[in-house]
């Protein structure tokens, strides 16, 4: 689907990587980052027909804070002429081995870790974000002021990179990653499906060279997300990859697609698989990367027939209310429960330290202690939230929907299970729907079938937004999606 207005599409890639030891941000225990392994990315996208422009902004994060969304769309005002801020949108990889960024700071600051006045050799959480958040700014503004004549063409492809890691055994009980042989007997089925499709955009310069890619699919990049070393994890073998194949000057932009329940991991054919990566000479982060590239390069080349230099575009950014998990006097009276054996634990851990001087020297000293406090914290949330639903039955929820030509992206601030996804496509008017999560700092959004199961994920502590909420979330995105189509048909 065309019009008569020119396209114009501007990229840019900045380094995000800090230079200092940082807490890492992903694991229910504090990690202090003893080096770099490979660097931090962010990239944008910038688009542009006529009075209609959309900026893509992804980065090797976690999630996205509202508060370094709010500061970065504020700092822009100014900044690049012609851009509106809302215009803006942000999605994080998800990978496991990236700075802690999220404000307030909570208990990983420079000044205490783990409830306790036991100092590290760390910056605070505010230095990472003030660097950050002008490194997001530059990169947009360079992204928006080289944005020139292009085209777009889009496809479908597949590579086995996600899963689903959500265990359930004899008893109908869901545990995620539980594949410990001990426990194999007990194993009947995995409980949710699983999608392989790599959504791929690239653009092309007015002389149909390619210039950028925008790879979606459902995973977040946490191959080795328990590591303590600063990594992007396996989008950076990725990038290389993709690059080895079509030019070192490619501009890459990753999506994770809905995958709340998705990871790289196996729950079976370990050892079959170590011994097919041991042939082939490759790490899984390699396999991945391969994976993906030979994807890419099978779609290319096929896709690069139909450029598309006058798409329509639209954007609608939206804001909706979303209803909150609602929590039982028997959640609350579960979570103190936890929380009172947590905090047996840790007084026993703070009792080791202050007594005996000399675990102090020994490495990660600090994880036994910050993974009993972070539990605490955890399960306090169950209380605190029970507290808040009696005045507060719904979360404010930002959402962005974009039509271009006949590609559809929809974004999800929340590790969103994939039912939800599947669903959306199948409703979806696009042609092709680019499903976005992450956009956002959201906790998980589980499905009905997961909640009956439970485990992490899909119990009261981990999901402010449960089945109803994402059920009214899908819901919100299909409609708005089908307006877009309805409103670009009246149009022409």
């Amino acid at each position: 689907m065309v019009n008569g207005v020119e396209l114009k599409v501007g990229w840019a890639q900045t380094d995000i990587t800090p230079l200092w030891p940082v807490f890492l941000a992903g694991q229910l225990y504090s990690r202090l980052s003893e080096g770099i392994k490979d660097g931090l990315t962010a990239t944008a996208c910038a688009m542009e027909s006529g009075r209609e422009q959309i900026v893509f902004v992804s980065c090797d994060l976690i999630n996205i804070p509202e508060p370094l969304r709010d500061r970065v769309r504020l700092q822009l005002q100014g900044q690049a002429e012609g851009l509106e801020p809302m215009r803006v949108v942000f999605n994080a990889t998800h990978t496991h081995t990236a700075p802690e960024h999220r404000l307030p700071a909570r208990d990983s600051d420079h000044t205490s870790i783990g409830g306790s006045k036991l100092e590290l050799d760390v910056r605070p959480v505010e230095d990472y974000v003030n660097f950050l958040s002008e490194r997001l700014v530059e990169v947009i503004v360079r992204a928006w002021q080289l944005r020139k004549q292009g085209g777009i063409a889009f496809g479908l492809g597949y590579a086995q990179v996600g899963r689903n890691r959500r265990w359930v055994d004899k008893d109908g009980k869901s545990t995620m990653y539980n594949g410990e042989p001990a426990l194999y007997d007990s194993f009947r089925h995995i409980e949710g499906h699983e999608d392989h499709s790599v959504q791929l955009l690239a653009s092309y310069d007015a002389n149909r060279q390619l210039t950028g890619l925008i790879v979606n699919l459902a995973c977040p990049s946490q191959e080795t997300m328990e590591e303590f070393l600063i990594s992007s994890d396996f989008w950076h073998e990725t990038r290389i990859e993709i690059r080895r194949r079509f030019g070192e000057e490619l501009f890459i932009l990753p999506q994770c697609s809905v995958a709340g329940d998705q990871s790289p991991s196996l729950l079976y054919d370990h050892k079959a698989n170590e011994r097919m990566l041991k042939l082939k000479g490759r790490s899984m982060r390699e396999e991945i990367a391969h994976r993906i590239a030979a994807s890419i390069e099978e779609m290319v080349p096929y896709i690069s027939r139909q450029v598309d230099y006058h798409p329509i575009l639209r954007h609608q950014a939206r804001t909706v209310q979303l209803a909150l998990n609602q929590l039982t006097a028997a959640d609350v009276e579960q979570a103190q429960m936890e929380i009172d054996k947590l905090l047996l634990q840790y007084r026993q851990e703070k009792l080791k330290l202050d007594n005996q001087a000399e675990r102090h020297q020994q490495p990660r000293w600090y994880v036994p202690l910050t993974a009993a406090y972070r539990r605490i914290l955890w399960n306090q949330r169950v209380i605190t939230r029970y507290e808040q639903q009696k005045t507060v039955s719904t979360q404010t929820t930002e959402l962005h929907l974009v039509r271009l030509g006949d590609v559809a992206f929809a974004t999800v601030p929340y590790e969103y299970y994939l039912d939800f996804g599947i669903q959306i496509k199948l409703r979806s008017p696009a042609l092709q729907t680019f499903l976005v999560q992450l956009t956002g700092q959201g906790s998980y959004v589980p499905s009905l079938r997961s909640v009956k199961g439970g485990g992490y994920g899909s119990v009261p502590a981990s999901n402010a937004i449960g089945p109803e909420g994402g059920q009214e979330l899908a819901d919100h995105l299909v409609n708005g999606l089908r307006e877009l189509w309805k409103e670009n048909a009246e149009q022409i």
